[in-house]
């Protein structure tokens, strides 16, 4: 989009102001991060969310003009120590980046010997990724022939099947008709959902339909049994109104709806406060924290189904849920749940997730959420179960503040201070108008399947009730994970470090300097959604805006999704004559379930400094 690496290319998040934003990652299988660098690698915050989402991230290898035969020539001519070299670092550069493969793009003629050996190419990177990356994919894309000519199919056929029998799948050109569809039937064979057919949302050339009538095309493609591959879904940001992006990505994502069955969430914790990894404020646990517009693609948590659904034919009743960020209860948006309900439909239940889990004995279940406006609807979770054999329900109860002393079902040698803490703001009003319901739930035998939030008129009433609704988390959680207690941040280091003078007083010595350094720590990343970093001032330090902090008043730094962190040109005192200046980094981690760990318990590393010796 618009060349790629844009605001998304700052691994640590940026200030952008209405920065493109995707979420509707339960309707995709695969991400391809595309742009025309020869070696395009995803920007990491594209990599986290996806993952987050059970979506698999592809790099782009593409070759094009004259630069690039030359290149061909250079690496796939000779003999195969090239061109499995070639493979060899596409398979180290997708593994050091944690991303899952390969869209090869050879947009340039090929030479007979080149062209010869793109089977054996792609063959051998497709087999290395495989055994390296699980799950890898390498997709070939429609452009040259097995002549060696560049010369765009517009499908699958037996001048370029050879690639296709070579790699783990065909993205077509997009000039196609429902008769190459047909004609694909053949070729493609028992591969059919391995042939993606390219669908160009900008609708250039001679397209069936794009822009808002890509529907149409998904039409046609799922009639004849193959996949689909949406190229550059990003024209509703480009080419539309910034102001109404949102409604926009929102309606060309719901025209598709039907074409696209949705993946499962497939693992507990289930965990999300809905956050786009942007906003124009940021807000911790219904507190707000920061004012100013960010942008941290790797902050995006799960997103919901976004739909909008009729209640009657006429029209009457209707709920729609869109995402929002004029209010949040952890990040910097909320799930917006607006509708109303005629007075002859009952309780209304909205699908937000698809959920394929084999449950627990024994799990717990949270929602954050508020009403606005005068609203008497009632709101509750609801979750549906498969049959895993035979599923028993074996009891439901509500948890509050003052339940949490019977949730100890062996005796345990560590005091369960996940569990408390987790139950010690069930059932009560919290900051910002939040209200957060509990709720424990004993099966057996069974697979969770969607989870839903309901609707409902309170008992007696036939009128017809509207409502808005914001939802601020929703948690699934295995009650063991909270009786393990947490583990601590460890062994926090200070590398790479480099000063900067920023002005002088009289004399010559420095009045404040600039830090940047790398922190480095030890921590298993399964059981949290991110680390916060501050640092503390002491003899040396202040605040990254310049002004003084509070005393001992951590500094929220930024995020951190891995084990590290970069602190760029951080500002602090110089150290005086004769003593040493000191900042203290501290690294709270943020458990998944929600609460707040005490800062006793996070780790910290203190940087010492002081004047060179003359």
């Amino acid at each position: 989009m618009m060349g790629g690496y844009l605001d998304d290319k700052f691994i640590q998040g940026s200030a952008a102001r209405s920065p493109y934003c995707f979420y509707h990652w339960q309707c995709i299988d695969i991400f391809v991060y595309f742009s025309h660098h020869t070696v395009t690698i995803p920007p990491v915050g594209w990599t986290n969310a996806a993952h987050r989402h059970g979506v698999c991230v592809l790099g782009t290898f593409i070759t094009e003009w004259k630069d690039g035969a030359q290149l061909c020539e250079a690496f796939l001519a000779g003999d195969e120590r090239s061109y499995r070299a070639v493979a060899d670092q596409l398979v180290l550069i997708a593994q050091f980046f944690r991303f899952d493969g390969w869209l090869v793009n050879i947009e340039n003629s090929l030479s007979p010997a080149a062209v010869g050996n793109v089977p054996h190419f792609l063959r051998y990177l497709s087999a290395q990724l495989h055994q390296r990356v699980p799950g890898g994919l390498v997709l070939w894309y429609d452009s040259v022939v097995s002549s060696g000519q560049l010369k765009w199919q517009d499908e699958l056929n037996q001048h370029n099947r050879v690639f296709f029998d070579a790699c783990d799948g065909f993205f077509t050109n997009y000039n196609w008709r429902e008769e190459h569809l047909e004609r694909m039937r053949g070729p493609a064979g028992g591969r059919r959902a391995d042939v993606y057919v390219g669908v160009d949302v900008f609708a250039r050339s001679r397209v069936v339909g794009g822009q808002f009538d890509t529907h149409k095309s998904l039409e046609l493609i799922r009639k004849h049994g193959f996949s689909a591959a949406l190229f550059a879904p990003g024209w509703v940001y480009e080419c539309l109104e910034k102001k109404d992006f949102f409604q926009n990505q929102d309606k060309f994502w719901a025209l598709l709806e039907r074409y696209l069955p949705t993946h499962s969430i497939c693992s507990l914790p289930f965990v999300t406060s809905f956050c786009l990894g942007m906003g124009t404020r940021r807000v911790r646990y219904g507190q707000e924290e920061a004012v100013g517009p960010w942008y941290h693609p790797s902050a995006q948590e799960i997103q919901p189904l976004f739909a909008e659904h009729r209640l009657e034919e006429d029209g009457r009743g209707w709920v729609r849920t869109s995402c929002c960020l004029a209010d949040a209860w952890h990040g910097g948006s909320s799930l917006l749940i607006r509708g109303v309900i005629p007075p002859e439909v009952g309780p209304v239940a909205v699908r937000l997730f698809s959920l394929h889990v084999p449950v627990p004995p024994k799990i717990f279940l949270s929602l954050v959420y508020k009403l606005e406006g005068p609203s008497a609807v009632e709101v509750a979770l609801e979750l549906t179960t498969g049959d895993a054999g035979s599923c028993h329900v074996g009891g439901l109860w509500t948890l509050d503040a003052e339940t949490s002393s019977r949730h100890s079902p062996r005796p345990l040698r560590v005091p369960p201070t996940k569990l408390a803490r987790w139950v010690g703001r069930c059932g009560q009003q919290l900051h910002g108008g939040w209200v957060q319901r509990c709720y424990e739930v004993n099966l057996r035998g069974c697979l969770l399947g969607d989870l839903l939030v309901s609707f409902a008129r309170p008992a007696g009433s036939r009128e017809e009730a509207s409502f808005v609704c914001r939802l601020g988390e929703i948690q699934v959680v295995d009650a063991d994970s909270l009786l393990r207690p947490l583990p601590r941040v460890q062994a926090v280091t200070v590398s790479r470090v480099r000063w900067q003078s920023e002005e002088e007083e009289e004399g010559g010595a420095p009045a404040r300097l600039r830090l940047s350094c790398t922190l480095h720590w030890s921590y298993l990343l399964s059981p949290i959604r991110c680390f916060r970093i501050h640092c503390l001032p002491g003899s040396g330090g202040g605040s990254p805006h310049g002004g003084p902090p509070g005393p001992d008043k951590p500094v929220l730094l930024g995020l951190a999704f891995v084990n590290q962190y970069r602190v760029v040109e951080l500002p602090v005192a110089a150290a005086g004559p004769g003593r040493d200046g000191r900042v203290h980094f501290l690294v709270e981690p943020v458990p998944k379930e929600g609460f707040l760990v005490p800062q006793a318990e996070w780790g910290r590393a203190a940087l010492l400094y002081s004047l060179p010796q003359l």
